[in-house]
């Protein structure tokens, strides 16, 4: 089972791919993560980090499920 990423929208909400299809959609990375999760239980849940630090970009990942 391929993994599922949770990435920001252009107008600020999320959602949730699989094999680059949306299978959730949410205001928040957390919500959009959790109805993916509870689509999929047994996928690989990562969340992409949507601010900039000295040290990060948006570009990296974070699991949130399962954990």
């Amino acid at each position: 089972m391929s993994d599922i990423y949770v990435e920001r929208k252009d107008d600020g909400t999320y959602r949730a791919l699989q094999n680059k299809r949306v299978i959730a959609t949410g205001d928040t990375q957390q919500e959009a993560a959790s109805h993916a999760h509870h689509r999929r239980p047994n996928a690989p849940i990562l969340a992409e980090r949507v601010r900039n630090t000295d040290v990060g970009h948006p570009d990296k990942w974070r699991r949130i499920y399962p954990k």
